[in-house]
């Protein structure tokens, strides 16, 4: 499952769900903005950055990891990442702390001898999604955090108990986003189902996305595919800027079905050499 994306739509959704896992959150958690940054000499990618406001003078700046897969280097990658980022932005804050997420226990690295003074002093959380509780019982943003780490059994029901909690607890604008993330979590869990088919599980239909729902009103006014295309560029243009005009060429070139399959699949998109890869795959 590409969680990197999933956990990446959560935290620029809600970015005060980090601090719903912390014990002692900053009063002013609210105020935080979520960012990814790359280090340059040498190049780290730091997952997620949550950086204080900067009209409030020098406040904590919180690295988050989420792990799902085992690497016996993860800490070493992620101090050194962290330590350099503060280091080379140390006026902007006056200390920093690491969050860790991992779907359990069992992919931590096994040898944390070496770093036991900040797993151990305050400075590091771990969090086990396994170990959190009842996804029932859980906030509604951390329960969908939780959701990537529900066993194939048990995922269709509890994703349909969160999109009903989603209907009634969160505005139509935010019920919208997490209608594509959970329908996004599920697609990924169950791969060998189409969207489609994983939207029947889920007892939602394709129509109640966003990007259906703009394709139909466009469509009102002009041809589908004309329509379709239009949307796409829209899309991807508001995400990265102006295109080139050979990448538009390349999508308005693309029959209906390749299309919608594109507009789909741009929600995973977080640079144009993404959209590039998939038009290359195609």
């Amino acid at each position: 499952m590409r969680r990197d994306s999933i956990f990446y739509k959560l935290f620029q959704q809600c970015p005060t769900l980090l601090f719903e896992l912390l014990t002692n959150p900053p009063t002013n958690a609210e105020a935080y903005r979520f960012d990814s940054v790359a280090v340059k000499e040498p190049k780290f990618e730091i997952d997620g950055v949550f950086l204080p406001p900067e009209n409030e003078g020098a406040g904590v700046v919180y690295f988050c990891e989420v792990q799902f897969q085992k690497d016996e280097q993860l800490y070493e990658r992620v101090f050194a990442e962290s330590a350099l980022y503060f280091y080379r932005n140390r006026a902007r804050f006056s200390d920093w702390q690491a969050v860790i997420i991992y779907p359990s226990r069992s992919i931590e690295q096994s040898d944390t001898h070496p770093h036991r003074s900040l797993l151990n002093g305050g400075q590091v959380l771990r969090v086990y999604l396994d170990e959190l509780g009842d996804i029932r019982q859980l906030p509604l943003w951390v329960a969908i955090m939780v959701l990537t780490t529900v066993e194939e059994s048990q995922a269709p029901q509890e994703a349909r108990y969160l999109l009903t909690r989603t209907r009634e607890e969160v505005s139509e604008s935010t019920s919208r986003a997490i209608m594509e993330i959970i329908t996004t979590i599920m697609v990924y869990k169950f791969e060998q189902l189409s969207r489609r088919e994983v939207e029947s599980m889920l007892d939602i239909t394709i129509k109640q996305t966003r990007v259906y729902r703009e394709i139909k009103e466009e469509g009102r006014e002009e041809g589908r595919e004309e329509a379709t295309v239009n949307l796409v560029i829209r899309l991807l243009t508001k995400r990265f800027g102006e295109l080139s005009q050979e990448t538009r060429s390349s999508i308005s070139g693309l029959p209906l079905p390749v299309l919608e399959d594109l507009s789909e699949a741009l929600l995973d998109f977080t640079s144009v050499a993404d959209l590039q890869a998939w038009l290359e795959g195609r």
